[in-house]
């Protein structure tokens, strides 16, 4: 397995491949029904690890919150040293978005759920239009400031949404978004004219997701039998 860094983090180690959370939990709609359960998402965590991938990503609405949970109790089972992984979730599928009462409100479940004192990245899930972004900045920053997260990320937004929030935590001194979970594959390339460049610019790492197109990528013909087609 090879290894990299969070940027701005020396001592935050992380396997290239990380194990999305998503396919964790209990299916909270109708949807989701091709998810993991408790026993399946151990054996998945435990073989990640034995592969050498420390790298976790999930978020509050996955499995309404099972996901965090399976991923923290299999950790805890084995008793996997909490700097041995990183861990990573997500915020903004919940009530209030991304303004500072709910992100003060679900990074406490969140950790909750995971078993945690603390997140190695904390990710927006999407950029909210309803609240300022001076208010989510603020709020990140002082996520931080307070030990509950170590490192921010976002996810899924336009180039310049993305830039106008790095443009306002700089101007106010706060942590900026190191690292971008954006969409994309040889199916779906559009963060390429603009998204991609910015974030290689400003050296912010990338984290895409759905990089095999739901698994288009990975078998010879269009149709499948899994239960998640």
């Amino acid at each position: 397995m090879k290894y990299s860094h969070i940027p701005g983090t020396d001592i935050i180690k992380i396997s290239k491949l990380a194990v999305g959370g998503m396919s964790f939990g209990i299916p909270a709609v109708k949807t989701y029904r091709w998810i993991l359960d408790e026993d399946q998402t151990d054996k998945m965590v435990q073989h990640a690890l034995d592969l050498g991938i420390n790298f976790f990503d999930t978020a509050n609405v996955y499995g309404a919150g099972t996901s965090e949970e399976f991923i923290g109790k299999s950790l805890k089972k084995h008793q996997t040293p909490r700097d041995q992984v990183a861990i990573a979730s997500k915020v903004y599928f919940n009530d209030g978005r991304l303004s500072k009462e709910a992100i003060n409100r679900e990074i406490d479940g969140t950790l909750k759920r995971l078993g945690t004192d603390y997140l190695d990245l904390y990710i927006i899930h999407r950029f909210d239009y309803d609240h300022p972004i001076e208010e989510t900045m603020a709020a990140l920053n002082n996520l931080i400031e307070e030990g509950k997260v170590r490192a921010i990320g976002a996810s899924a937004m336009y180039g310049y949404q993305f830039q106008n929030m790095q443009h306002i935590a700089e101007k106010n001194g706060w942590h900026q978004f190191v690292a971008m979970e954006n969409h994309y594959n040889l199916l779906y390339r559009e963060d390429e004219r603009e998204l991609i460049p910015i974030c290689k610019q400003d050296g912010v790492m990338l984290m895409p997701y759905s990089p095999l197109a739901g698994g288009h990528l990975a078998r010879s013909t269009w149709d499948s039998s899994s239960k998640r087609t």
